[in-house]
């Protein structure tokens, strides 16, 4: 069995409640690859209606890690392209006569229809 997993509240619920429907422990613990005594304490926590309250508390930080580290991803893929933008200005040519502007871009020149 590896050491150290966590089990999400649904897991450990689902086991629970399969135990006291009648599953045996040797059999359970066999199939999930879980220890007996862990399922003793999950049966038990259910009983008591720990994981009601837990469950919740699991999901939300659950969904709140994920949202941070789509973020999280969001705001590097943001950095890398601002600093490649920031490099392609610098080597890009710049206009004779006018200023340019990274959300404006070059200055409009006069068109020849304004002009006659």
């Amino acid at each position: 069995m590896a050491k150290h997993r966590s089990h999400s509240v649904e897991f450990k619920l689902q086991v629970a409640q399969e135990f006291l429907a009648g599953e045996t422990l040797h059999g359970l613990a066999k199939r999930h690859d879980v220890s007996r005594n862990l399922i003793r304490i999950w049966v038990q926590k259910h009983e008591q209606g720990a994981f009601d309250e837990d469950a919740q508390a699991a999901d939300l930080i659950q969904e709140y890690e994920a949202r941070i580290a789509a973020l999280e991803r969001l705001v590097c893929k943001q950095a890398l392209e601002l600093e490649f933008l920031k490099g392609a200005l610098k080597s890009a040519p710049r206009p004779k006569n006018g200023t340019t502007s990274v959300i404006t871009g070059p200055a409009a020149s006069p068109s020849r229809k304004d002009a006659g």
